[in-house]
């Protein structure tokens, strides 16, 4: 017979996720009176991912943030320009920076534990919601569930992913500038798809570099490697440097939608929607989903959310992830044409999904009119018919 427990709130999966809404909810201040449960099968002690977003004003993890950047640097196609990112910064959290501050407040927290070990299985049926974890049960009233299932596409709908290494490099000599980072550098060989390398200076001797392609498949263990030596040689003239550290990762970039819910399980993070489809960014969109499930769970006593994102923003994911999966444009000259022609603080913003109808016509009209064209013609008839 299974042991039962029951809590207030169990939160699946202590990544950036789980750990947000566990630190939104502390924040608050209005649920000292709650039983909290977080489980996840790791103890978050390694230094295993890098979180880098834009963002104005400090935010709620300010006093974590490892470095950041006013100026950027852009190199596309067929030029080069240093961004001015004002009213923004580009910011880098490490995640075991990230790890480390967010458990330290939540074992001090009264009413909150933190279990270590492997989901089994999830379900609420509308009058029971529960975890399983071999022979034992935690029941809750809501469960937030991070872990992601990799969905079927349907009709119209794409799955690409974002698949990446990074170095943290080392050099022997003064060739990074700590004040400019480079948000996307184009210039590399575009031969397995839309690759970029984005390049985030520590110190004039240390850096993150990161290789990072948009694609349909995973290249070989050694592509990845040689292409970042290949950077390293050509643009960042290093003759002489060690990697102090290694990651990677793969993240979905797909428009199909996900399920916000099922009876009282509430999906969050990459699971719940929460990843740009279009650019793989994660990190602010799941700080303004916490922040908005916290709002709700205090005002209305419930987590369920209205719709968030105008559906405009969807349609424009839609659109450019149909040209890129079905290679209508390179995306290297889509994103040129981005940068090129337009403000960032405006791009930053379209792509936050916090842009304005103003701005999102401009961006639009910079475009080439015809395949986009075409495209949203497309879509827009998937979207009549579904």
């Amino acid at each position: 017979m299974n042991q039962t427990t029951q809590y207030d709130y169990i939160i699946a999966g202590a990544g950036c996720a789980g750990l947000s809404l566990a630190m939104h909810l502390v924040q608050s201040g209005k649920f000292t009176d709650k039983k909290i449960l977080i489980i996840d099968k790791d103890d978050k002690k390694t230094n295993d991912r890098t979180w880098c977003f834009w963002e104005t004003g400090a935010g709620l993890f300010e006093e974590i943030v490892y470095r950041r950047w006013p100026q950027a640097w852009f190199h596309g196609k067929d030029f080069s320009r240093l961004l001015t990112l004002a009213p923004y910064e580009y910011k880098l959290i490490r995640g075991i920076d990230f790890y480390d501050h967010c458990l330290a407040v939540l074992h001090r927290t009264p009413g909150i534990e933190i279990l270590n070990g492997t989901i089994d299985h999830i379900e609420s049926d509308g009058d029971n919601t529960f975890v399983r974890m071999g022979d034992k049960e935690y029941h809750a009233q809501y469960i937030f569930n991070s872990i992601l299932e990799k969905p079927v596409p349907g009709k119209r709908e794409f799955y690409l992913l974002q698949h990446f290494k990074g170095w943290v490099v080392e050099t022997a000599e003064l060739l990074f500038d700590p004040s400019e980072a480079t948000l996307m550098d184009f210039r590399i060989a575009q031969d397995n798809g839309t690759s970029f390398v984005y390049v985030m200076p520590f110190t004039n001797t240390t850096a993150l570099v990161e290789y990072t392609l948009f694609g349909e498949q995973l290249l070989e263990p050694v592509q990845y490697t040689e292409a970042l030596k290949k950077y390293m040689h050509e643009y960042i003239k290093a003759s002489d440097y060690r990697v102090l550290e290694e990651e990677t990762g793969v993240i979905p970039m797909t428009n199909h939608r996900f399920n916000s819910h099922h009876h009282h399980i509430i999906n969050i993070g990459t699971a719940g929607g929460q990843t740009k489809a279009t650019s793989g960014y994660t990190f602010r969109f799941i700080q303004k989903h916490s922040a908005a499930i916290t709002k709700q769970l205090i005002e209305e006593g419930n987590p369920f959310l209205p719709v968030q994102t105008p559906a405009r923003f969807n349609f424009y994911d839609s659109v450019l992830l149909n040209i890129l999966h079905n290679g209508t444009l390179p995306g290297r000259d889509i994103f040129s044409t981005l940068f090129k022609k337009n403000d960032p603080k405006g791009v930053l913003a379209f792509l936050d999904n916090e842009s304005s109808w103003k701005d999102e016509w401009k961006i639009i009209s910079s475009l080439p009119t015809w395949p986009f064209l075409k495209v949203a013609i497309q879509q827009l008839v998937v979207n009549r018919q579904s």
